[in-house]
């Protein structure tokens, strides 16, 4: 096909957007669409019109008409199945089929049109494809946001680094009487000896909650020299730089000076530590990602799994973590690189390669993680079956089941989304669970809130008119378990010493991350 324009216009005549694809001045392509008003026959059901140079395709959007213009040579199957797409993008970008909405998204409309056809050819891409294209997310410019975040907290951490060497500066000089003299004057053989003038820093990150205690500074009487230089006064440097951290948001403490510095700075030096964890608590997570094709058979399946070890309180540092392993489908395990292998491949034990160290405290700390890769069908915990046919009359009956193929586990909150023709209300005869038809997004959401081994298969039939069996593709399903997929259990944690067991509590979390039916 070669496609000469893509434009979206009232039932008026009024163009609002186009799209030139190939080369023709503008006042010719004016003229066409000028004249397609014109040539809309009156009672037909027909959706497109020819004349001796061109051929309109349209489809009819509320108020609105998606229109095509190609040549005459066009096979007028592939035109349908473009304008489809077209109309299909419409949606995505704009709220409701009003003139003024699709004028303000008009840019981002012609961007997909860009990314559907390109010099008059029909491009091989999706929706998903062209709303990823439009985003133009880009991993440089991620890479480039990284690097200048990393370079900005390193700036910080040094300005820190330098306030708190300005104020140990001050702090030594006071503890020497708070006067320093230079050395005595002379020629350049004569050595001088030079002390810096201290300066008042901060000390960052410290909580605001803790306050120095008051104190009557002593008066210390210094005997002086003419060629003294007086300490205890701020410079102009110090204050500015001060100045510059507190607009950054800094919290910058001013340290006390005087006999009692030493002893109040330590004070300050020493946060409230608040521990929300008293125990032991571990979390399995696994996330799914599969592709299956409409017609059977698997094209990516890939599970990711972590396990991440969270310790409240430094008495239970030093642990192994027992597990259980009832794997047989070839799961590849990986241990944190601070992880005893030989430890784990004897005994099944999560343990440090140094037993005398504890496990970092009040952080999650991830010690184990495994992967799975196939496209063996039997790896698919749940298959679903789309069946859409076409009938006589331009509708098309959907038959969608379900079928739980591992019954150990059990699944919350699944939701199976259909998409649906632009307009299209479907009729439900029969359905497991309920639906929920969402008209904005066009789709319709099947939910069922368990699926387990009692209803380990369902399904949903409805009739969807003016459809054909590629609108209801590709099918997204989520769902969430707590049962873990891979049969890896935590099922103890002993203390290093005495193999004595510890209190803990384990999280198991398994969802898609990813799953569809194209």
């Amino acid at each position: 096909m070669v496609l000469i324009a893509a434009a979206v216009c009232t039932k008026a005549g009024k163009t609002i957007v186009s799209r030139q694809f190939v080369e023709m001045s503008k006042a010719r392509i004016e003229g066409l669409l000028a004249a397609f008003p014109k040539l809309i026959p009156a009672g037909t059901q027909h959706t497109f019109v020819e004349t001796d140079s061109v051929r309109y395709v349209y489809q009819p959007l509320e108020r609105l008409y998606m229109l095509l213009i190609t040549t005459r040579a066009s096979n007028i199957l592939e035109d349908l199945e473009t304008l489809r797409l077209f109309a299909r993008v419409i949606p995505e970008y704009c709220r409701s089929m009003e003139e003024s909405e699709i004028v303000d998204n008009a840019f981002n409309l012609i961007f997909a049109f860009d990314e559907i056809v390109a010099l008059g050819y029909r491009e091989s891409v999706n929706l998903s494809q062209i709303r990823t294209f439009v985003e133009m997310d880009s991993h440089e410019e991620k890479v480039y946001q990284a690097v200048r975040q990393t370079q900005e907290r390193e700036a910080k951490n040094k300005m820190r680094e330098k306030a708190k060497e300005l104020q140990r500066q001050r702090m030594e000089a006071a503890k020497k009487g708070g006067k320093v003299s230079y050395g005595g004057s002379g020629g350049f053989g004569n050595s001088t000896g030079y002390t810096p003038t201290p300066n008042v820093g901060d000390l960052a990150n410290i909580s605001n909650d803790i306050k120095p205690a008051t104190y009557t500074p002593m008066q210390k009487s210094v005997p002086t020299s003419t060629k003294a230089m007086k300490l205890g006064g701020k410079s102009r440097d110090v204050e500015s730089f001060v100045d510059q951290l507190k607009n950054e948001g800094e919290s910058v403490i001013v340290p006390p000076s005087g006999p009692n510095a030493q002893t109040q700075s330590q004070a300050l030096k020493t946060p409230a530590i608040k521990s929300d964890i008293d125990d032991v608590h571990l979390r399995e997570e696994e996330k799914l990602s599969v592709v299956v094709g409409r017609d059977g058979g698997v094209q990516q399946l890939e599970l990711h799994g972590l396990v991440t070890l969270h310790i409240g309180d430094e008495k239970w540092g030093r642990i192994r973590v027992q597990l259980e392993n009832q794997d047989t489908r070839g799961v590849q395990l990986q241990t944190h690189p601070n992880v005893d292998k030989e430890l784990f491949k004897l005994r099944n034990q999560i343990g440090l390669k140094q037993p005398a160290k504890p496990f970092p405290l009040h952080t999650d700390v991830g010690v184990l993680k495994w992967r799975l890769q196939g496209t063996d069908e039997s790896l698919v915990p749940l298959l679903i079956n789309c069946w859409p046919s076409e009938a006589g009359d331009g509708t098309c009956d959907v038959n969608i089941e379900y079928e739980l193929a591992h019954i150990d586990l059990e699944l919350c909150d699944v939701n199976i989304i259909i998409p649906l023709p632009i307009g299209c209300t479907p009729i439900v005869a029969e359905c497991d669970g309920h639906f929920t038809h969402e008209s904005r997004k066009n789709h319709l959401v099947w939910s069922l809130p368990l699926i387990d081994e009692s209803n380990k298969t369902g399904s949903l039939e409805f009739s969807a008119p003016q459809s054909i069996p590629n609108d209801f593709f590709p099918l997204h399903v989520t769902f969430s378990s707590k049962c873990s997929y891979a049969k890896i259990k935590v099922i103890d944690v002993l203390l290093v010493d005495d193999d004595s067991p510890v209190k803990h509590s384990v999280e198991n979390v398994f969802y898609s991350e990813k799953y569809e039916v194209v």
